[in-house]
């Protein structure tokens, strides 16, 4: 078997979501609760105006997603602590020797590195309850990993980072070579660049220690859109010239440097937590189009839409406010998956 991670910009069959449910991310208030039900019904609303969307209910809120959630959009019902699909569910491949062979990579998942606040009993069966779902054949890996800390270009090239995939609460006793080797088998890596970190904010008590998801990704290969912080005011503004520079003497698996493009972050340099991650980074694409966080700052919100434009061709980018995802951890690519299609 030969499985391979398609890039996000392949054709989709569906994208898989997750819908809020009581815990630590929601909210202890019911408005800062409501906040949440509403930005993921608003993100699974635009997805679904391109594709397919299936979305995962924990039994305790079957009654408020029959109400929020449109009809077209497919609702399974399963236990869930949290509702990352990203990070927790199936990463789906396709097996090159076998056409219109679906795969599920059900990485193991302990609530990004096991940390005191999280619990995860429920959300390490999602990976598996997704991929029977999705009648895709179950590809079971060792990795503690998540969705959000891999990028590909579809063409063999995969962007991890060291603070991650070698982070001591997920794989004490692995290496880069272990985690390579596990990449080529799960995804058919063939280059892993390893970024050394992630931005500021996710090394504090809710981060995920550096997924790449929210740094950088690959529109087309040969090509990265890279976070920027022109402000020197906030951390990440030294963080991302380092980033920006190590990555430019990058090659990918077919030994391309990178052409890098810049996304330059909103102006808001904190909010009530501390400095904020704010990044436009985190898309998701869709069949025909591009699903932007938006941050309530039209001339920078506008700004990043023209960029995505640019570097996904003939896609129309839709803005959904992300403020109240970021807020609890990640944005539009945390809380979504996408199926690729098979055979086309």
């Amino acid at each position: 078997m030969t499985w391979r991670m398609p890039a996000e910009t392949a054709p989709h069959e569906r994208t898989w979501m997750a819908f809020p449910r009581p815990g630590l991310t929601l909210g202890d208030d019911p408005a800062s609760a409501e906040e949440a039900y509403a930005a993921w019904t608003a993100v699974a609303h635009a997805v679904a105006e391109f594709e397919p969307v299936t979305m995962v209910v924990d039994p305790v809120e079957h009654d408020r997603a029959r109400r929020m959630l449109s009809a077209d959009i497919e609702q399974l019902a399963a236990p869930l602590d949290d509702y990352w699909m990203r990070d927790m569910g199936a990463t789906f491949v396709l097996d090159d020797e076998r056409p219109g062979v679906l795969g599920g990579v059900d990485w193991i998942f302990n609530g990004w590195g096991a940390p005191k606040w999280s619990t995860w009993e429920k959300d390490r069966e999602i990976g598996r309850f997704v991929t029977e779902a999705a009648g895709a054949e179950l590809v079971s890996s060792m990795l503690v990993n998540e969705g959000g800390a891999i990028h590909v270009d579809g063409e063999g090239t995969v962007l991890v980072t060291e603070t991650v995939q070698l982070d001591p609460g997920r794989n004490p006793y692995a290496d880069k070579a272990r985690v390579e080797a596990e990449l080529a088998r799960t995804i058919g890596a063939e280059t892993v660049i390893w970024l050394p970190r992630g931005l500021t904010r996710d090394y504090e008590d809710l981060g995920t220690r550096g997924h790449v998801d929210m740094v950088a990704t690959i529109p087309s290969p040969g090509t990265l859109l890279l976070h920027e912080q022109p402000n020197p005011e906030h951390p990440d503004h030294v963080v991302m010239r380092g980033l920006r520079a190590f990555l430019s003497e990058q090659t990918d698996a077919a030994g391309r440097r990178f052409e890098i493009i810049d996304l330059p972050a909103p102006e808001a340099l904190r909010d009530d937590e501390g400095f904020v991650d704010w990044n436009y980074v985190n898309h998701l694409v869709v069949n025909g189009g591009v699903i932007a966080c938006g941050y309530g700052e039209e001339r920078a919100d506008a700004a990043a839409r023209e960029l995505l434009a640019a570097a996904y061709p003939g896609r129309r980018v839709v803005t959904v406010d992300a403020r109240p995802i970021l807020a609890r951890g990640g944005g539009i690519h945390c809380i979504t998956q996408q199926q690729p299609a098979v055979g086309r």
